[in-house]
């Protein structure tokens, strides 16, 4: 399953990743200058799983996988 899994996700460019923190980054801001602060730390909290899923997309790309 593991196997399937980051075969697909190895054709995803790695700075895909990187954007997608970036824009949730963007978002949060957005959604605390209007208001929404619950919402705004929710969107926010999602920049650190994206840069840990693209830090695990390049090891796999690199070292390969088991």
């Amino acid at each position: 399953m593991a196997k399937a899994i980051e075969q697909q996700t190895a054709k995803l460019p790695s700075d895909l990743f990187l954007w997608a923190a970036l824009a949730s980054m963007g978002a949060s801001a957005v959604l605390k200058v209007t208001s929404k602060p619950h919402t705004a730390l929710f969107v926010g909290q999602w920049a650190a799983p994206f840069l840990l899923l693209g830090l695990y997309n390049k090891l796999v790309k690199v070292e390969g996988s088991e």
